[in-house]
């Protein structure tokens, strides 16, 4: 029976625009908002209230 050499891959790690994209077009959905909109204020930096939180890998 052949053996399986190739090392396991790594976890896919989105990208941070990425995942602003993700909430601002699912809080869109919810509140009719515009997803653009929604973005701007996400990647605005004036407005990391949470900043210090880090989320689990």
């Amino acid at each position: 029976m052949p053996q399986n050499n190739a090392p396991p891959l790594a976890p896919f790690k989105p990208s941070l625009r990425a995942v602003w994209r993700s909430v601002a077009s699912a809080t869109a959905l919810e509140t009719g908002q515009s997803v653009k909109q929604l973005e701007q204020k996400l990647q605005n930096s004036n407005q990391h209230r949470f900043a210090q939180v880090k989320l689990a890998d």
